[in-house]
């Protein structure tokens, strides 16, 4: 896709879906990854993922260079949360754009928060990541994890050619990695990554996404 895709546009919503039944997996059970606390929850759902996700980050750690490590932040999201994620922020918006039409609030949401039925992140499809360096440092990356369109001036797009060539060079070395392995960045926020998803599927090409919402496991206690 040449094009900014948002998760609003109905094609994604159009993948159909065939769950291969992969099991949500524990990433702080690998001392390789880098796990971050600022997402962290009482359940410890946000260290799960699908376990070909968790593998295809492995894979992406080892095409980094030398002394750079990813640094896992946020990976499932309960349908509840993607859903009050996402009101929050269409609340935001119809605030300040009060003769936005529902139609316009949706789209715009959807730059920064997927909509709850077709969200990566609740297939536990999804990871939010960044850089660290051998000790730790989060490399900069032009803005920070998480940051609105709003917030950055659009800087949180993944091309954004308002940052630093320091910047670029580290969203590059992100990019190359995880795209040799097969997921896919979402191009309105740098730090998203997901496999096996609808946005995936249509990204990709593929005739069904292999992975859910109905995550196995999703529904019980998610404990280390």
């Amino acid at each position: 896709m040449n094009e900014i895709v948002l998760m609003s546009d109905p094609r994604v919503a159009a993948i159909p879906v065939a769950d291969c039944g992969e099991p949500l997996v524990d990433v702080r059970h690998e001392a390789s990854l880098a796990v971050d606390s600022r997402k962290a929850d009482s359940s410890g759902a946000f260290a799960y993922l699908r376990e070909g996700v968790l593998t295809r980050l492995l894979q992406a750690q080892r095409q980094l260079p030398g002394g750079l490590r990813l640094w896992f932040i946020e990976g499932y999201r309960p349908p509840a949360l993607q859903s009050h994620y996402f009101e929050r922020y269409a609340d935001e918006l119809r605030a300040g754009h009060p003769r936005w039409s529902p139609t316009r609030v949706r789209e715009a949401a959807s730059r920064y928060v997927s909509p709850p039925e077709i969200a990566p992140h609740s297939a536990g499809a999804a990871v939010d990541l960044t850089l660290v360096s051998a000790d730790g440092r989060e490399l900069d990356m032009g803005t920070r994890v998480n940051a609105s369109p709003e917030e950055s001036d659009r800087a949180c797009y993944t091309d954004a050619g308002h940052i630093s060539a320091e910047a670029r060079a580290n969203r590059r070395l992100l990019r190359d990695a995880l795209a040799a392995v097969g997921p896919v960045n979402y191009p309105t926020e740098w730090w998203h990554w997901s496999f096996g998803d609808r946005y995936w599927a249509l990204a990709t090409g593929a005739e069904t996404a292999l992975y859910g919402p109905e995550c196995p496991q999703a529904g019980s206690r998610l404990t280390p």
